[in-house]
């Protein structure tokens, strides 16, 4: 059955001030999966001032740090009963596999929100180096009202980096989730109101980018944005948030390279460079998506990384035994379509994938590897977004890491040598927020992520993230018995 669902505003589901919905689709099939009210200007509106009013209640201001935790500890509990109905939801949507959502994205996402409970009650100043006549120190306090804008590619996972740490923070939020994807994070709601979150300290306005996304992001009663998505959209968040001087955190698009040296575990590199390109579709910000291997081993890796590709099951999402699900949509298809065509005019080699998987209405794109690849092409340098693969030889190790760094975005890297004095070099010379080494993609609730150069700026996940979302307070005590005479005689 098509599912219904309201705007969230002030703890109430409400419809939007114009009456209008929309639909979103399931990309396996083609078909409706859920009405949702469209949040327009107004709406917006409407739910900044009730996250504003729930900011500066007593009620959420006063609570003790401790009693913020125990919620969303207590939401986080009641997310794991739920996992399953949460993991299909989300997989329905945005096209994840089942086994994508339950076994990586939920648990993720639920680990993320047991995590900053735990830091709550651990949100602290300091006590500054004085001479004895004063006492200095700082506070850390909430910014306020967060205005977040998350993606399709994992809408739950990705808004709950922003929640987490917003809430425990003491601030409340308004979010507005992709217009492809918004039931997990409307379904979410529930739950933070089974377990008694404070009316408008959460806010949800599902809406498109243009009406909704435009008015959230410059409302002036917006204290901090909070961003996940491409590079494009993320330049005309920094200049509709300039505006107003908003403080804000973008996790943009990214380019990311996945080095392989002649001395690495073959076997497991294979195994985490399709994972690192292929896991959740290839729609991942952080995907290896520029796979550089040593000239030395160019052929054995080939070998069996063309042989990996091949074996992997495209199909049903919600089918366990599928291993790759359908692109988000029509758009994102043929924008795939649209790069390996470009890739192949630039003179790449096609060998294996490249085309569309015939299965109904649904969008369905082939695991793809595309060799012969330079530095220079637009398939080497712009982010595709899909499973598409190019590989690129590389000499040595400067070789490795010129080529690996000639790029605008710095989001991730993976490296994979058994030389431990190689991989700390090359650690210290990618320009990428993550660099991982011997393996690829893997997330920890404690490990800050983001982007450097065009891929973003700020830090989620680990203690960091609490940096975004407070602010330092200065307090001077004066412990002298008298005041300063300055204009005295």
């Amino acid at each position: 059955m098509t599912k219904e669902y309201k705007l969230f505003i002030d703890g109430k589901w409400t419809d939007a001030v114009s009456g209008r919905t929309f639909e979103t689709f399931n990309p396996g099939t083609g078909e409706v999966n859920a009405v949702v009210a469209e949040a327009g200007k107004e709406d917006v509106d409407r739910a900044v001032q009730a996250a504003r009013k729930a900011f500066e209640s007593d009620k959420w201001k006063n609570m003790p740090p401790g009693e913020r935790g125990r919620l969303l500890f207590l939401a986080a509990l009641k997310m794991r009963e739920k996992i399953e109905f949460l993991a299909e939801v989300e997989s329905k949507e945005c096209g994840l596999t089942i086994k994508e959502t339950q076994f990586i994205a939920m648990p993720a996402t639920i680990d993320v929100l047991e995590f900053y409970a735990g830091l709550a009650n651990k949100v602290q100043g300091e006590t500054l180096a004085s001479p004895p006549d004063r006492l200095n120190y700082t506070i850390r306090e909430p910014l306020g009202v967060i205005g977040a804008v998350v993606p399709w590619n994992f809408p739950l996972m990705l808004a709950m980096w922003k929640i987490a740490p917003a809430l425990a923070a003491g601030n409340t939020i308004v979010l507005k989730p992709a217009e492809q994807t918004p039931s997990s994070l409307l379904e979410l709601m529930k739950i933070f109101q089974e377990v008694g979150l404070p009316d408008g300290v959460i806010n949800v306005i599902p809406g498109f980018g243009k009406e909704a996304g435009s008015a959230l992001v410059s409302h002036p009663g917006i204290d901090k944005i909070a961003f996940t998505g491409s590079t494009s959209t993320g330049r005309f968040i920094m200049q509709a948030a300039s505006e107003n001087l908003k403080p804000l955190s973008l996790e943009l698009g990214g380019k990311s390279p996945n080095i392989i040296f002649e001395d690495a575990n073959l076997a497991n590199a294979v195994k985490m460079a399709a994972f690192g390109i292929y896991f959740a579709q290839g729609q991942v910000c952080a995907a290896g998506s520029r796979i550089f291997v040593q000239d030395s081993i160019y052929d054995d890796f080939m070998d069996a990384f063309v042989k990996q590709a091949k074996s992997i099951k495209v199909g049903n999402q919600l089918d366990m035994a599928t291993q790759m699900g359908p692109q988000i949509s029509q758009t994102q298809l043929e924008r795939i379509e649209n790069y390996v065509a470009a890739g192949l005019d630039e003179g790449a080699n096609l060998l294996t994938g490249g085309e569309r998987l015939a299965s109904g209405n649904g969008y369905f794109y082939s695991p793809t590897i595309l060799e012969n690849v330079s530095n220079e092409m637009r398939i080497a340098q712009e982010e595709i977004f899909g499973p598409v693969a190019s590989v690129i030889r590389f000499k040595d190790e400067e070789d490795a890491l010129r080529k690996a760094n000639d790029t605008i975005y710095g989001l991730a890297a993976g490296v994979w040598t058994n030389n431990i004095k190689r991989g700390h070099r090359m650690a210290r010379g990618l320009k990428s927020g993550t660099v991982w080494i011997n393996t690829y993609s893997l997330l920890d609730s404690a490990a800050p992520f983001g982007g450097t150069k065009q891929s973003g700026f700020g830090r989620e996940l680990g203690t960091q993230a609490m940096d975004m979302y407070t602010e330092t307070k200065h307090v001077w005590v004066d412990l002298n018995p008298d005041a300063i005479d300055w204009y005295g005689a």
